[in-house]
């Protein structure tokens, strides 16, 4: 059993969406349909993998705006937290608070999903979901034991967090699923975020300023 993971950065906002693919069955998740759904679609084609599941850590446009296209295209299912639909479907809303044009409405999810950790498993691939709220209103991150690989979204960054200015941030939220349901995770968990590079639950414990400063507000 082999789980190959490839990475595309794409749309204004530099957003990360990831395959993961079980090698032998060729079969693959998508998690966050960012922005462009005939780049995805190619990047899943060129490894000859077939994509079967989507989901998204939360209702922001810039992980969500391929949805639609890609459900419509490839006929799969959408997966997303149940706190998110009323930001799904303010797509256009959001749009505009970015001035951007108009966008396209974001897929209809076929599964909710709640703030209890779920397994979503696909052949050899399985993901439990972690509930991260605070960036965003339902806002998943996503562990896969077996690889120990985190997928987290807009929680944590390399040296940064999601930031809580947008409406339904909550940075003292934001601080506790970080530290309640990320950092229990061991030091040598790659850390897959939607922006920007990969890290280790080590290294940003270590050296997250963000994270240093809360623990030395609470001692």
């Amino acid at each position: 059993m082999t789980i190959k993971i490839k990475s595309l950065t794409l749309g204004p906002f530099a957003s990360n969406a990831y395959l993961v693919a079980d090698s032998l069955s060729n079969n693959a998740v998508l998690i966050d349909p960012v922005d462009d759904a005939s780049a995805i679609i190619s990047a899943a084609e060129a490894e000859d993998w077939t994509i079967k599941l989507m989901i998204a850590t939360h209702a922001h446009l810039d992980h969500v705006l391929a949805s639609a296209e890609i459900k419509e295209l490839l006929q799969i299912p959408f997966l997303i937290h149940e706190e998110c639909e009323p930001l799904l479907k303010e797509i256009p809303r959001q749009g505009a608070y970015f001035g951007l044009g108009p966008l396209p409405a974001a897929a209809q999810p076929d599964r909710l999903l709640t703030s209890a950790s779920e397994a979503i498993e696909l052949d050899s691939i399985r993901l439990h979901s972690l509930y991260t709220p605070g960036h965003a209103p339902g806002h998943l991150s996503f562990y896969m034991p077996g690889q120990k690989i985190l997928f987290s979204g807009d929680s944590l960054f390399a040296g940064s967090i999601g930031r809580t200015d947008l409406p339904g941030g909550d940075h003292d939220l934001l601080m506790r699923s970080i530290f309640e349901q990320l950092m229990p995770l061991d030091d040598d968990v790659q850390v897959l975020p939607g922006h920007m590079g990969a890290t280790t639950i080590g290294r940003e414990r270590r050296s997250n300023p963000f994270l240093l400063s809360y623990n030395r507000d609470r001692s």
